[in-house]
């Protein structure tokens, strides 16, 4: 096992140690929760400031065009494209993953108009299913969700499937799917795929073209350390540019939006996946935390995760024994995203003993603590002292104590 010296000693030959001097992150503070909310990036807090008082306070309505305000979504999605294997002009940062997915899986169905069913992951994160069902009802077309989980998804396409809409990295358990296999087996049964790259942007590499994915969505509060809410992200590829259409067709998704038409016409390209006026404090936000991101060697960030990973499973086992803890995520980090999922029958007391104690996970019911293992700012020592809280907490029994069981709004 570990010790703590030998896991410094890792952090001193760590090559991506420089980028925790990019974070705000409190003194005290084992932050094990970026799988869910990333931790401020210095330099975003500076940006919003700077477009709040300067391109807002001072350029006024004029920094629409003379701040770039205007082309900062589809900017920032060449951006993100380079570290998800995209290209130049097939991505854009926009709305939210909900509202991005009714859009993607929208245009998905609008393309294969005599298919009807939808595969899904049935324990995916419920707001993509109820996103879908949502959209199945407003169609009123006689779709339906076949839902399916990880080992039934390739026997589940056939022929009447229009669309396979799956999450690359599973919200509980971090277990990955095989985006390049599946996506094949959808073209050859004549179906399209729409991926959720919520927990795996930033975390895990991801080469859509490579994989031939037709959409996919994504999130930008997560690994790419964007804020709270910051905007998500859609990805058309581009042979799919002249066919496709989306349901949400405001003013920024026609092709001259400023000659005011009375009726729509599509613009070319990504553009027609957008919808209406953007947030531009929050697209500052999140640009600086998708800066960091694409500046870091995306290998050694996805082996520097694996690696935390493994030893957070490793030192549990040898140190966390005989309290009820058991493995959710697969083992092997190959398997797995940047998240490690344990279940427990009290997992939400223990989590929340586990905050006060300055060690930050979250809980997702009935029952899983999950933590997540952000490789810019995370260190191996801090996953050797989580432990060591950890065990502290189970073997003391504190987390029994009553202020821990009351249940609070947002776990």
């Amino acid at each position: 096992m570990m010790n703590r010296e030998q896991a410094t000693a890792l952090d001193q030959a760590d090559p991506l140690t420089p980028f925790r001097a990019e974070f705000a992150l409190p003194e005290g503070i084992i932050y094990l929760n970026g799988n869910s909310l990333g931790p401020l990036p210095a330099r975003a807090a500076a940006r919003v400031a700077e477009v709040a008082a300067k391109e807002w306070g001072e350029g006024l309505i004029r920094s629409w065009n003379s701040a770039g305000w205007y082309s900062a979504p589809r900017r920032l999605g060449d951006k993100l494209a380079g570290l998800l294997g995209a290209e130049s002009g097939e991505m854009v940062v926009t709305d939210a993953t909900g509202l991005n997915l009714f859009k993607a899986v929208a245009a998905a169905l609008d393309l294969r108009p005599d298919r009807k069913v939808i595969v899904m992951e049935g324990s995916n994160f419920p707001t993509n299913n109820y996103i879908v069902q949502g959209l199945a009802r407003f169609l009123d077309r006689g779709h339906e969700i076949r839902f399916v989980e990880k080992d039934e998804i390739l026997q589940a396409i056939g022929p009447d499937v229009a669309v396979v809409a799956l999450t690359h990295a599973h919200y509980k358990t971090a277990h990955l799917l095989d985006m390049a296999g599946i996506t094949a087996a959808a073209h050859a049964a004549g179906a399209l795929t729409v991926w959720d790259l919520c927990h795996s942007a930033g975390a895990v590499p991801v080469d859509l073209n490579g994989a031939g994915a037709d959409f996919a969505v994504g999130c930008s509060y997560k690994y790419l350390n964007g804020g709270p809410g910051s905007p998500a992200f859609l990805f058309a590829a581009r042979r799919h540019h002249a066919s496709m259409r989306q349901p949400l067709s405001g003013w920024w998704s026609h092709a001259t939006p400023f000659a005011f038409d009375r009726d729509f016409q599509p613009a070319e390209g990504i553009a027609r996946m957008l919808t209406g006026t953007q947030p531009i404090l929050s697209l500052a936000g999140a640009e600086a935390g998708i800066d960091l991101a694409c500046r870091a060697n995306a290998a050694q960030a996805r082996a520097k995760s694996s690696a935390l990973g493994d030893l957070f499973i490793e030192l549990l086992e040898s140190r966390v024994t005989g309290h009820g803890f058991n493995l959710e995520s697969p083992r092997l980090a190959a398997e797995r995203g940047g998240h490690v999922a344990l279940s427990h029958p009290q997992g939400y007391p223990i989590m929340k003993a586990l905050i006060e104690a300055g060690v930050i996970g979250d809980f997702r019911a009935p029952d899983t603590l999950r933590f997540g293992f952000s490789p810019l700012y995370l260190r191996y020592v801090d996953v050797w002292d989580a432990v060591a809280v950890l065990a502290e907490i189970m073997e003391s029994g504190r987390w029994q104590e009553a202020r821990f069981q009351q249940v609070e709004a947002v776990t």
